[in-house]
């Protein structure tokens, strides 16, 4: 079982930058493929980017390549989102999700966190 807590959402002007940061609980956190969601009002839930076990490789979604990146840290149970250069289009909930492989889809996510609000006005 893995308990997972996202913090560092908020509000910040187009262009700024955020850094998202989820903490795991529970075991074996270096067995999983980690990855960042996101769902905004009215759409469903889109893959932002994911990382594999070792952190050795990485996807992300093209609206989002070359200004978010994603990282781990296997000894503190963490997995960040740098996110640079953001636009008003990057407001939504952001959800952390660990999972036994990497999928820019829900499936194969088994946990999930509660989300964190991103806001990026114009």
């Amino acid at each position: 079982q893995v308990q997972l807590v996202e913090s560092g959402g908020g509000l910040v002007q187009a262009g700024g930058s955020l850094r998202l940061s989820c903490t795991a609980s529970g075991r074996f956190f270096n067995i999983y493929t980690m990855a960042w969601f996101r769902q905004a009002p009215g759409l469903e839930r889109e893959c932002v980017a994911t990382i594999s076990p070792t952190g050795g490789a990485s996807y992300y979604a093209d609206s989002v390549k070359g200004r978010f990146t994603i990282s781990r840290d296997n000894t503190k149970n963490t997995v960040n989102l740098e996110m640079n250069s953001l636009k008003p289009e990057d407001t939504a909930v952001y959800y952390c999700a660990a999972g036994p492989y990497s999928a820019p889809t829900v499936r194969p996510y088994n946990y999930w966190g509660q989300g964190t609000q991103v806001t990026v006005s114009s």
